[in-house]
């Protein structure tokens, strides 16, 4: 039988595996041309709509579904303990959820809009497209405030239950400070986020799962 706790646990391992993809997807496979001119990127976010969009769907929506999961589950397993902490830790945590399906969905509409437009007014185009990635960073995609805010609450909140092993708890107060230290723009503190951010769900979905 299935239950939260279990499906917490397969969730927190499918993010794992989705962030794992995302970074393949743009280190490996993503060659977006930086330094074209406009109507080079134009022409480049075109021809890969339909992986972008389907990136998106993936990283965003998908993501943001199994993280409901998580959070549900994880507040279900601490709440007899940790009652207080743990609710303080799923607003936060489900708050990350609208935000992180939000960005998909505005970058996915975003992105069809920007191509109707470019077909007759490409400046304008890539003007909305600078505003609409710049609004789908500021919700989640380029800080992560809101989640290390939740995986901070929940890490101490599990450390003083002892719902997982202290140095699990460790790992994630260290994530979830790095996800708060995002706030501050430099791109390199969102990938330490993200990378480490694997190794924690991936611990995590294993004990949920013992």
């Amino acid at each position: 039988m299935m239950t939260l706790r279990k499906a917490a646990g397969l969730s927190a391992l499918a993010e794992a595996a989705i962030y794992c993809a995302i970074f393949v997807f743009y280190g490996a496979y993503w060659p977006y041309p930086g330094r074209g001119n406009v109507a080079q990127k134009i022409a480049f976010l075109a021809e890969h709509q339909h992986a972008l969009m389907v990136s998106n769907l993936v990283g965003y929506v998908l993501f943001g579904t199994l993280l409901a999961v998580l959070v549900a589950g994880i507040h279900r397993a601490l709440k007899s303990q940790q009652e207080s902490l743990s609710q303080v830790a799923s607003v936060f945590g489900f708050a990350w959820v609208v935000l992180v399906m939000a960005s998909g969905m505005i970058a996915n509409i975003g992105l069809a809009q920007m191509l109707k437009l470019s077909a007759t007014q490409p400046d304008q185009a890539w003007t909305l497209w600078i505003t609409l990635t710049t609004v789908i960073e500021g919700l989640g995609g380029g800080n992560e405030v809101v989640g290390g805010l939740w995986v901070l609450l929940v890490s101490v909140a599990a450390w003083k239950a002892r719902l997982f092993p202290s140095w699990i708890n460790a790992l994630g107060v260290v994530v979830g400070a790095l996800g708060m230290a995002t706030m501050y723009p430099a791109s390199m503190l969102t990938e330490m986020f993200g990378l480490m951010q694997i190794v924690w769900f991936a611990l995590i979905g294993w004990r949920l799962l013992r």
